[in-house]
Formats: structure tokens, sequence, C-alpha cells
């Protein structure tokens, strides 16, 4: 039975959402059906395709009482709307169905597991108190059903310690067994985050296993939207931090963590190696990742940023989408990441430039486009020659955005200064460029409102948005001294 919450937000998509033309949209980067979007949800791969259902709400461009629309797609980059999945409608989830994840039932059913909110109490300061559980929905793929025994995890089942309120996000997966796993955050008394572990034989019943990792007050304060999976004999930990303090790794306020390492079998606690940012863009939060049947660990994640969220798009009938799905893969104790390779098959018109010397702004021929794929090796000429080497994208008058190389500092800067906007916030984002070698490789990914710098092969990653009119399709080089250049570009088009 559809309740009648969802169905007016489906009524209200299905009305709206068939107002937005597809040339107001990205071409391969999933945005919502019509209104808000956040955090990705319930990656997974279901009857023979992805689904992605996100935090939604459609009524407005702004974040209000949480959906979760739902899309589905044969290749990650075209994406079929399907009606809303949840609404908020029972006692358990009367203020949001938040963050979670979906997994097939032995019986061929999706459950999806999510996270109810409740208000409680009056409002503390700038913040509402949220009551949250997790609850649970099975479906077929389109239309969901809210069990009566919800919410089947709430704050009596987190471990000592808890604040009472934060208690979101869960991830669920199942082992070669059957065996049902899941992590989810809570945070402590003293605004620290942790991931809880649990199990379950049937996915409705659940076990507390461990506190598997625990901020140690160096990541932030809460932590959101976990994940952990195997990758290359080592354990995974994605998880985004909420305040942290920006360092050379980190970006402040609202950052991404990746934490490499081992799960000890016994105590079920993760012991940390290695750790790193995931992206260090203005715009990445809340990734989720899937296992592919041809072993391929795929993530996405929302492509903004709470601290960055004012940069919105005027005119744009929509907010938020994702990011580009990427491989993952370790190496030398570091997360890798690279574009789906079914981004191939979007290819056409390929133009090749070797060797070519850029010492100057210049327009190369055949290289223009908002929706680009660009890989890029620059290097001096000489060394030491090449002050500063700048891609200038979205171009047209005095609009563009920019990405500027620094060899002597061995920085890659984002500048999004002149993209357009009208307001007043940070727009140019920096980083140290962790492998300081004369040739710099960029794989550069444009797509109608984003762009994403896959930087030497994916050891760093840079994601950022912009609403640049779409007529400003220009693409110009331009160097501080002599700079040599191998340059492939292709068309991306879906015709």
């Amino acid at each position: 039975m559809i309740s009648q919450a969802l169905q007016k937000a489906r009524t209200y998509e299905e009305t709206e959402g068939n107002k937005i033309t597809p040339e107001q949209r990205p071409l391969f980067h999933l945005s919502p059906r019509v209104g808000w979007m956040n955090d990705p949800n319930g990656f997974s791969r279901y009857q023979g395709k992805y689904h992605l259902f996100y935090q939604y709400y459609p009524y407005d461009k702004k974040w209000g009482p949480m959906h979760w629309g739902h899309a589905v797609s044969s290749d990650l980059l075209s994406w079929e709307y399907l009606p809303a999945a949840l609404a908020p409608d029972i006692p358990a989830d009367s203020d949001g169905c938040f963050s979670g994840s979906a997994v097939e039932l032995d019986d061929g059913r999706q459950l999806l597991i999510y996270t109810g909110v409740v208000t409680v109490g009056e409002w503390q300061g700038n913040e509402k108190p949220l009551y949250q559980s997790q609850c649970v929905a099975v479906g077929d793929g389109i239309n969901y059903e809210k069990i009566e025994g919800n919410p089947v995890l709430n704050q009596n089942d987190t471990p000592d310690g808890s604040n009472g309120y934060d208690f979101r996000d869960p991830k669920i997966w199942r082992d070669k067994d059957g065996l049902y796993h899941l992590v989810t955050v809570d945070c402590t008394r003293d605004r620290r985050g942790r991931i809880l572990y649990y199990t379950s034989k049937d996915g409705f019943e659940w076990d507390f296993v461990s506190i598997l990792a625990e901020n140690d007050g160096s990541c932030g304060r809460m932590w959101e939207c976990p994940d952990v999976f195997e990758l290359d004999g080592k354990t995974v930990i994605l998880v985004s931090p909420m305040e942290m303090f920006g360092t050379d790794e980190f970006l402040s306020g609202n950052s991404t963590l990746c934490m490499i390492g081992r799960i000890e079998s016994e105590t079920h606690q993760f012991h940390l190696e290695s750790n790193q940012t995931i992206d260090c863009g203005f715009d990445f939060y809340a990734t989720q990742t899937l296992l592919h049947e041809d072993g391929r660990r795929i993530m996405t994640a929302w492509m903004q940023n709470w601290d960055t969220i004012v940069f919105t798009g005027e005119d744009l009938p929509w907010i938020g989408q994702t990011v580009l799905p990427r491989e993952l893969s370790l190496r030398d104790g570091r997360l890798y990441q690279k574009p789906i390779r079914e981004l191939a098959d979007l290819r056409n018109g390929q133009v090749v430039y070797r060797h070519t010397v850029i010492n100057k702004r210049t327009n190369l021929i055949g290289i223009q486009g908002r929706t680009v794929e660009m890989i890029l090796e620059i290097e001096p000429e000489t060394p030491g020659n090449l002050d500063m080497f700048e891609v200038r994208f979205a171009e047209k008058g005095g609009v563009y955005t920019s990405l500027i190389y620094r060899p002597s500092e061995h920085t890659l800067e984002f500048d999004r200064s002149h993209s357009g906007t009208r307001r007043n916030a940070a727009h140019i984002r920096k980083t140290r460029i962790l492998d300081p070698a004369e040739k710099l490789k960029l794989h550069i990914i444009l797509d109608r409102y984003s762009c994403e710098v896959f930087i030497n092969d994916g050891m760093q990653v840079m994601s950022n948005v912009f609403y640049t009119y779409l007529e400003a399709d220009g693409i110009s080089f331009n160097a501080h001294g002599n700079a040599v250049i191998n340059l492939e570009k292709y068309g991306l088009s879906k015709d």
C-alpha cells in the first residue's frame, strides 16, 4: 500500500520532473528528478541493473524532510528515473528517511535499510535534536513496504557512551555464506564518531558485534556514511567526518577519509595502517560502493558539500549530482581511483597533440566543448623553465573556470572565481601534488556542470561543480615559461 506522503511525492516529481529537459541536466552524472539531492543511497546491483537511490526533497531546491529518490542504469552513465522509493510516513521516520543501503534477500526481494528520524525536544542553538534509528523496507525494485517491526535497531542497541541522538547511515552487505553484515555510525557524548558493527542471519534481527573503529579526535567529530570492504588484500573503511581541522592532506569542515588496514578476527576491531583524503576538490562527500560481478569495487558519492552548497545553479530546477562512478584499487598503501571503463563507450571525435609547446594563451584546433574527456601530460621544455601552466574551460568572453599547475610549488589549483557566479564564496581550491615528478598527468572529465580531475593515474582526485551557462564551451591553454604537452581529447556523447 503506497502511503499518501509517498504518492504525493511521486505525483509531484512526475509532473515537475517531466518539465526538465535532458539539456538542462548533466549528460552522464545523475541529478535529482526535481528539487534537492544529497547523499547517494542503496548503490547496488539488482535484477540485472544498477540501482542508485538518493537523499531527496522534491518540493524545493533546498534540504527538507528527506525522501529517497530512485534511478536505475545499465552502464552507470545513462539513468532512468523510477518513482520515489521512500517518504517519511511512519512514526519511526516521521521527520525524514535518512541515508542507508540495499541488499538482495534470499527470496529475491530487495531490502532497503535506512535511518528513520524523529524530532525530539526543542531547538538547541542552531541544532534540532533528532532521534535516529534504523528501519527496513522490502520491495520489488520499484515499490517498497516498510515492515511493522520498525525500527530494527535503535539507541538501545548502541554500546555505552552514545550521546543518544546520532545513530545513522547503515551500510549492509552479505558474505559468501549468506550472513548479513552492517556498519553504522554513532557519536559519543564528547562528539567523537564511532563505526558500529552488527550481524544478522536474515537482515531483520541484528546483533551488536563491536565498535569497529573510533575517532581519536584527530579526524573531525561526528562521522557519517561509513563503508567497509576488502580491496587488494586489505580492509578499507570510507567515512565522511564532520568538522575537520584542515591539514595538508585533509580539507577543513565536512571532509572525506579513507582508512586502510586490517580487522582483527577475534575482537572485530580495525587496526589502522594508513589514511588519506578521498577527494581534494570542493565538492565531494558521502561515498557508497558496490562490488561488481566482475570483481571491480565501484564508488559513487555526492558531488557537492555541506560547506559549499551556497554555490548553486540559480536558473536550474535541481541542485545536487553524483560523481562519475570510479573504480578503486590500492597501490603502495594508497587508494587510487579511475573513471569507470564504461565511459570510453561515450567517446567520439578523438583529437591528438604530441610534443606541443605552449608558452602563451593558446587555443588548439578541435579542443572545445562542455562534455569532454582530456588526457593531458605537462612538463617543462627544459628543467626549471616552467612557472605556471593553466587550462581554462567553460570559457566565453570573460567567463571561464581554470586548472592551474605550479611546478615549483608542486600544486594544482581549481579556480571558479570567473565562472559566472554571483555569490561571495570560496572559489579557489589548491592541493599539493604528492608525486612531484617533472611530468604531470591529468585526466580531466567535463560534464556540463562539473569537472573531475584524476591526477597521476588517480593517486589524487579533485571534484568540483560550476554552473556556467552552456554556451561557454571554449578551452584554452597558457604557460609562463615553455611547457611541452601531450594531449588526447574526446568528445563525450550518447548519440
